[in-house]
């Protein structure tokens, strides 16, 4: 059957939507080969959730989380190769993000759970996990790591291009046609991750289909100003943000001296993103005639990419699928990536986006 070529990436994201799971080829191009998602119970999402926040017993309850989660990728890889009829023996290995329940940089710490030694045990396949750490023992944040991905497969010298993933979290990648110049790229703050979490709390759904809801609201701009004057969207890159910082509980103390409506502060948080989205753009980007290339769950937000365009009337919106690659397997397929470097002993960060001191190998290998 020739040498192994294929590589899986497995991603869950802050948004808690789902895991996942991209078989790719690199030879010669990147190739998506097979998809498949797998649902998160909603009891291990809670869990999840609960350790994403300080609380009682925290220990005990990752050690059991990290197993389940280790079991859940594991499960989730044997079905995409079952489901697709591949070969193992063409797999030559698994890269998991883990799921981040941590990332505190400003300590110089992450963490990320998912027993990379339970998914190569329960499918026969080295597995490359533990991505962000030594980035961060080098000096830098440790995400976002995705740049590099997407200078690999998404730069060209026909025009400048901006990438932006917007999960739970949004983050951007810089790349300019010039080869010389340097790649930039940060998480600009909150992508999906309040307008699910309201939408969960307020109509008992998980997201906001197409920004449906959103629509039929205002935003609210003093609520809108008041949530802008947070400090880390005014805080200069390379910087990296999580759930410790956007999550119900710090929405709620912001409302409390407000009485807008619910469909009003759905408005409100979309507008959130895309102003953040476009801020950071508008401030550090040097580039004022670019393509943005838009991927992650958000992209599929029909009135958040027509906020957006508004908000950039100059240039050009759209998804990556128009460039090549479908948006929702975008991360997955960057973690396949970023096995394969460490396989390879190639480095898998930016320094120019994570503050890193150089170029580093990025994850710990679990052999079969």
């Amino acid at each position: 059957m020739g040498t192994p070529d294929i590589y899986i990436g497995l991603m869950s994201g802050t948004s808690l939507d789902g895991i996942d799971v991209a078989a790719v080829s690199f030879n010669p191009k990147l190739k998506l080969i097979a998809t498949h998602s797998e649902a998160i119970p909603e009891r291990l999402k809670q869990k999840i959730l609960q350790l994403t926040q300080p609380g009682d017993n925290e220990i005990d309850l990752m050690g059991l989380v990290d197993i389940e989660l280790g079991q859940l990728f594991a499960k989730a890889t044997n079905s995409l190769i079952h489901n697709q009829g591949l070969d193992k023996k063409q797999i030559h290995a698994i890269g998991s993000h883990g799921q981040t329940i941590r990332h505190r940089p400003e300590f110089s710490y992450t963490l990320q759970i998912g027993d990379a030694n339970i998914i190569a045990e329960n499918t026969g396949i080295t597995t490359v996990s533990d991505f962000r750490r030594r980035d961060l023992a080098a000096g830098g944040q440790g995400a976002p790591l995705v740049p590099a991905f997407h200078d690999q497969i998404f730069r060209t010298t026909n025009r400048d291009r901006i990438l932006l993933n917007i999960g739970g979290m949004a983050n951007l990648t810089y790349l300019p046609a010039i080869a010389t110049e340097d790649v930039l790229g940060f998480d600009t703050g909150p992508g999906n991750v309040l307008m699910d979490a309201w939408i969960t709390q307020a109509k008992d759904c998980p997201y906001d289909k197409d920004g449906a809801w959103a629509q039929t609201g205002n935003c609210d701009e003093k609520l809108l100003n008041d949530l802008l004057q947070l400090p880390y969207f005014h805080e200069k890159p390379p910087k990296s943000t999580g759930r410790e910082q956007f999550h119900l509980s710090w929405l709620s103390r912001k409302l409390k001296p407000y009485s807008t409506a619910a469909a009003d502060v759905q408005a409100t948080l979309l507008d959130l993103t895309a102003r953040t989205v476009t801020d950071s753009i508008n401030k550090y980007i040097p580039s004022k005639t670019f393509e943005l290339l838009v991927c992650g769950g958000g992209s599929r937000n029909k009135t958040l990419m027509n906020r957006l365009q508004e908000l950039l009337p100059h240039n050009k919106v759209c998804t990556t699928d128009d460039a090549g690659i479908d948006a929702d397997w975008m991360e997955a397929a960057a973690f396949a990536w970023l096995a394969k470097q460490c396989i390879e002993s190639s480095p898998g960060n930016k320094p120019s986006v994570t503050g890193a001191k150089g170029e580093r190998i990025l994850g710990a290998i679990y052999q079969t």
